[in-house]
């Protein structure tokens, strides 16, 4: 494992942080919860019949004896978690509904982030992205810092390590959207050790080209400095621009990013999403994520086609979300 998830390691260990598993049949989700147990890096809590949890993790090798398993059809808080939905849904389910929700194992999940039973989930293996972040969205809510969640990848490859945002959330997101998503990729920097330089990226720099895109970029970010001055952030700027010293003194001289960006802020989720799989397949960097940001509680979204290696590292990542809170 990379020196990024030896760090995360040492921020979370002793914190014994819960990590709700929706997925809890899925032999990937029970082969990182039996490791993550085993390691004592993060106390991890399976959703579904027990009884089935621990006949599919003894048929695929998985020892699972530590971890709590909850099931939404016998949990004995239920009916408190039945108000506390209809509650925070404000008039927009009934008790009835709550009743059949709840037994969705991704809202149940997502439930216990909120009534603070555990610190964070993790789910997408066997769900889309959709099913991951709308349970979250309706209970969870963004923080008070922004109005949509976004997602992020963080790029390592060696020694370096880059945020890149948004590559999975916002397809085409406004200037607030952007100056958002700029200040909170910066506390999600910060929470890998990195001193955020924030580039917001485009097709010109500083004003070398001129259209609605390019402006879009200029007020958004007007809008992150005016939110918050101590970032230390610039742009619009071509990607050449806000990372190589020798074209950012030529294309911009007097910009407070010289070359010497960290944390890459796109126009779109078209770009953001081609950007980051271009470093990922010909610069051989590994992309961390999607890490999602803005809400009040970690809820990070699996890909569907992930390994048990890329479970573990997500509960890394999630439990140091909420460690930094």
């Amino acid at each position: 494992m990379s020196n990024l998830f030896d760090e995360l390691t040492a921020k979370i260990s002793g914190k014994n942080k819960k990590i709700v598993f929706p997925e809890g049949l899925d032999e990937r989700i029970l082969t990182a919860a039996g490791k993550l147990s085993a390691d004592g890096v993060v106390l991890p809590i399976l959703i579904g019949n027990k009884e089935s949890i621990e006949q599919k993790a003894k048929e695929v090798g998985a020892d699972v004896s530590s971890c709590d398993i909850l099931d939404p059809n016998d949990y004995p808080e239920f009916d408190a978690m039945v108000q506390s939905f209809v509650e925070r849904r404000k008039g927009k389910a009934t008790e009835e509904d709550a009743r059949k929700i709840l037994l969705d194992e991704n809202y149940f999940g997502t439930m216990l982030v909120y009534m603070d039973k555990a610190d964070g989930l993790v789910s997408g293996a066997a769900h889309s992205t959709a099913d991951t972040v709308r349970p979250a969205l309706q209970i969870i809510k963004t923080n008070g810092r922004v109005k949509k969640t976004s997602g992020v990848f963080v790029m390592v490859r060696e020694d370096e390590k880059y945020v890149f945002a948004d590559c999975a959330i916002n397809i085409s997101p406004d200037s607030q959207d952007l100056a958002e998503i700029a200040a909170e990729s910066a506390v999600t920097a910060r929470l890998f050790d990195i001193d955020p330089r924030i580039a917001m990226l485009s097709f010109s720099t500083k004003g070398s080209a001129k259209s609605p895109e390019t402006e879009k970029v200029e007020e958004a970010l007007k809008i992150a400095k005016e939110n918050d001055s101590s970032l230390v952030i610039d742009g619009e700027f071509q990607f050449d621009a806000a990372i190589v010293p020798s074209v950012a003194e030529k294309k911009a001289p007097n910009a407070t990013i010289k070359g010497d960006a960290n944390v890459f802020i796109f126009p779109s989720l078209e770009a953001g999403n081609i950007g980051y799989k271009i470093a990922q397949r010909l610069g051989n960097f590994e992309a961390v994520g999607p890490i999602l940001q803005g809400l009040n509680k970690p809820v990070n979204d699996l890909s569907r086609g992930c390994s048990s290696e890329d479970v573990y590292k997500l509960a890394l990542i999630t439990a140091a979300q909420a460690v930094g809170e």
